[in-house]
């Protein structure tokens, strides 16, 4: 038999549960600025009204008990005044008594005078069944002033004031009295209550219309997120040029809306240069691949020679090698541009490699009559190999656009900042000045009709700059038509490499 029953952990709602919030498959729970404002500011709102109605209540409480003690005291300095003018026992007194303590009005009074014994020599009527002579507390032996309360206590039951003290003597005996006082405070009781009950009325008014306003107000507030939000999402691939910041923003938004326009500068500027990018790779694509479809179909038009088949092969060769050096270059770009990719650097002479470089290409130079002087050292953190490829690459350009006559020269020196910088000067035609902003980027090519090697497809200076950004360095160029152009690699410095002043400055 199979059992039906589910584990608490299957139960609905269980962590990690079918439906769940937090189950696979399932999207938290998204919480809400706006209910959090609300919260936040009908909490605040709830906690000072509080405190308000708190001070409110405790300042009304201890007023009407400050009153209710000065009548009781001045009822007791009354009680001692008829003492002292009448004998204990006679008429006058008791009808003074039951005249102060039977007054009707708001306010209800007590007294009672009582011997040593304790045995009752008079009192108000009906005091024994409101307020016995057992629920005072004991007499105090000081006088109470008139402005003063201090022995005052309340009763059981909370509605009577109780004030008890001992007279030492009257004028017509020396025995000591016991005099009590009882106000009877229910009118204040009720007073109180009823201003608890509006209070409490007040409060919870006051927290529902604090959720109220809070809601309008955190919504009025949140306004610009949804029309930020209305924005960006206007913002599409045809539409990159649209910015945020033209719009006023509130300052808590102003700074996002900046960052966000600056993501979009990047976009747009990454989406540029890969359309430019995709562009430049066909055409550089198309004319190999045009030469070699051309070529096939001629020589299959009818039938060749041995020799003319070899001619064939040899000339789709140099292009198949062109398209090898394109395909090359252009990954060895992708690898250059990874941000995880890091490189094995090691210290080593830059002037030796510089040398390398130099006699690699000495035969070139002497066949196009073109002088190449290296000069110079310094010492490089970084890769060897790569650092022979970037200034390869410079020594093949200048070679290129260099006249017979003319001269290359290729310097190595420690810049005052500790830096290290190559230096390849040519003396050929030079570059136009709007061209030098885009020379470092893939497939730009100068037409100038002067280089003597065409069938470059752009990438070198492309390749230099990414090997530069590999090492953390820089590459610039100058250049002036009819002077000739100079490129510089800045490495970083490093701290082997001592500082010396540039032998050009």
């Amino acid at each position: 038999m199979f059992s039906t029953s589910s584990s608490p952990a299957d139960a609905p709602g269980a962590p990690g549960a079918p439906g769940a919030p937090g189950a696979p498959g399932v999207p938290p729970r998204r919480w809400s600025i706006v209910g959090r404002l609300v919260w936040y500011y009908s909490g605040s709102t709830f906690v000072l009204l509080v405190l308000a109605v708190g001070v409110l209540y405790m300042g009304l409480a201890r007023d009407l008990a400050r009153h209710d003690e000065k009548l009781v005291a001045s009822k007791m300095q009354v009680l001692r005044h008829l003492l002292t003018e009448y004998s204990r026992n006679s008429e006058a007194l008791a009808s003074e008594v039951e005249h102060e303590g039977g007054e009707q009005g708001p306010l209800q009074f007590y007294m009672r005078v009582l011997d040593a014994t304790g045995r009752l020599i008079i009192a108000t009527p009906g005091m024994d069944a409101r307020a016995p002579a057992a629920s005072f507390p004991a007499p105090v032996e000081e006088r109470a002033e008139a402005a003063s309360c201090a022995p005052c206590r309340r009763s059981a039951s909370g509605d009577l004031l109780l004030l008890s003290v001992l007279e030492e003597g009257s004028a017509d005996s020396a025995a000591p009295l016991v005099l009590q006082v009882a106000l009877d405070v229910t009118d204040t009781n009720e007073v109180l209550a009823a201003y608890r009950l509006t209070l409490f009325i007040v409060m919870g008014f006051g927290l529902l219309a604090a959720a109220l306003l809070g809601g309008v107000v955190a919504r009025a507030a949140m306004q610009p997120v949804a029309t930020i939000t209305r924005r960006v999402q206007a913002i599409t691939a045809s539409h990159l040029e649209d910015r945020l910041a033209e719009t006023e923003w509130p300052a808590e938004l102003s700074g996002l809306a900046g960052e966000f326009d600056a993501m979009l500068d990047r976009l747009q500027e990454s989406f540029t240069r890969l359309t430019q990018f995709s562009a430049d790779l066909a055409h550089a694509l198309r004319n190999p691949i045009n030469n070699l479809r051309g070529e096939a179909e001629v020589v299959l038009g009818r039938a060749r020679s041995p020799e003319e088949y070899q001619q064939c092969l040899g000339s789709s060769l140099e292009e198949f090698g062109r398209l090898s050096r394109l395909i090359d270059g252009l990954l060895f770009i992708a690898r250059a541009e990874d941000p995880h990719r890091v490189v094995e650097r090691t210290l080593f002479p830059a002037g030796r490699e510089v040398d390398a470089v130099c006699e690699f290409y000495e035969a070139l130079s002497q066949e196009r009559g073109v002088t190449v002087a290296c000069e110079g050292e310094g010492l490089v953190l970084g890769d060897p190999v790569l650092f022979r490829r970037a200034v390869s690459n410079l020594l093949a350009n200048a070679l290129n656009h260099t006249p017979a006559g003319g001269r290359v020269t290729m310097s190595t020196f420690a810049r005052r900042d500790g830096a290290v910088e190559v230096r390849v000067s040519d003396t050929g035609d030079g570059i136009a000045a709007e061209h030098l902003p885009r020379v470092f980027d893939r497939f730009y090519r100068v037409e100038d009709g002067q280089a003597r090697d065409t069938v470059g497809a752009g990438l070198g200076l492309a390749i230099v700059r990414s090997i530069m950004r590999l090492h953390g360095g820089d590459a610039d160029i100058l250049s002036r038509v009819g002077v000739g152009t100079t490129v510089r690699l800045v490495f970083p410095k490093t701290e082997q490499a001592p500082a010396a002043q540039d032998p050009t400055a």
